[in-house]
């Protein structure tokens, strides 16, 4: 469904991904009240080892002048109709690709582009984002929790349908364009335990007809270390749709929505963090996963995936955390 009002929608956008690089760039008030870390007071380093758990944002950016290159990968369904050993429980498939790299451009501000295949009829996304530290928890919990501000802006590159119901019956370039902003609220309880709430809004400029173009939802993330070296991560995110659209869209299509559900091993090995992870989401871009996640758990439909992360220093030195 093409959205009516997707021209205010833009603007409020810009405005919330905007403004992060201004008060990074421009020490504003507010950045001096929020953002700055008391004197006295230490701050909590390495909240998530990452900046992504499974399919969940962390509060984590890269540091100034780092250069961060991840790989996401989602095979097909380990069991159910679609898997089994005739696939491979799901090997023998790909649902979802990603490659992305992300820039620090000061401790607390980094900006990202990535490609995905998509794994939706929507394919072939181009992403641009932007991450923002707002404020970062201390050691006395004199600032209990870390806040970070994400947003992002896709672009699906997908030949146009000729059906005008189709989520891809794209007439121009801002059909093409969905919009994502996050609220990330964290805090480290412990140098073992770390969680994390996202209040989440997207917006999708075209969708499929009686589909949302305005979506809000909330994750919830969290990460548990078992050794040196290994930690399990786990992450939740919960939409709220539309019930009468959601019907519609169940009924004519045959499908079920579910709750992305996401659990895993993080590994670390050197420069190089390692996720081993199990999810029923077959996508991996937030507007993808959040309102389009039709695979259940309890028939099978989860799959394995992987992320590798590298990070590269173009700075003389940096500390280690």
């Amino acid at each position: 469904m093409r959205s009516s009002h997707y021209i205010s929608i833009k603007r409020l956008l810009l405005v919330i991904l905007t403004f992060p690089a201004l008060s990074a760039f421009g020490q504003t008030d507010l950045e001096k009240e929020l953002g700055n870390t008391p004197p006295g007071h230490e701050k909590v380093s390495a909240t998530f080892k990452s900046t992504k758990l499974i399919n969940a944002h962390t509060n984590e950016t890269i540091y100034k002048n780092e250069l961060d290159f991840k790989v996401d990968h989602r095979f097909g369904d380990i069991g159910g109709s679609n898997g089994g050993l005739s696939q491979f429980f799901g090997l023998d498939n790909s649902t979802d690709v990603r490659i992305g790299f992300e820039y620090g451009l000061s401790d607390r501000l980094s900006i990202g582009l990535a490609r995905s295949k998509g794994a939706t009829a929507v394919q072939q996304l181009y992403e641009g984002s932007i991450k923002y530290r707002l404020m970062e928890q201390t050691t006395d919990d004199y600032i209990p929790v870390a806040i970070t501000l994400f947003g992002s802006n896709t672009i699906a590159a997908v030949k146009a349908s000729d059906d005008p119901t189709s989520p891809t019956a794209y007439h121009n370039l801002q059909d093409r364009m969905n919009y994502v902003s996050q609220l990330i609220i964290a805090r480290k309880f412990n140098s073992n335990i770390s969680f994390l709430v996202s209040p989440t809004y997207i917006h999708r400029n075209l969708t499929a007809f009686r589909d949302q173009n305005d979506l809000f939802a909330v994750g919830f993330g969290g990460r548990a270390k078992i050794s040196k070296r290994m930690a399990l991560v786990v992450d939740y995110t919960l939409p709220f749709r539309n019930k009468d659209d959601k019907a519609y869209l169940e009924q004519l299509n045959g499908v079920k929505f579910y709750n992305p559900l996401g659990v895993g091993l993080e590994i670390e090995t050197g420069g190089h963090v390692f996720h081993l992870n199990f999810t029923n989401a077959t996508a991996i871009q937030e507007m993808q996963y959040i309102p389009q996640t039709t695979s259940s758990w309890l028939k099978g439909q989860y799959r394995w995936g992987f992320s590798i992360s590298r990070r590269f220093s173009f700075a003389q030195s940096r500390k280690k955390v």
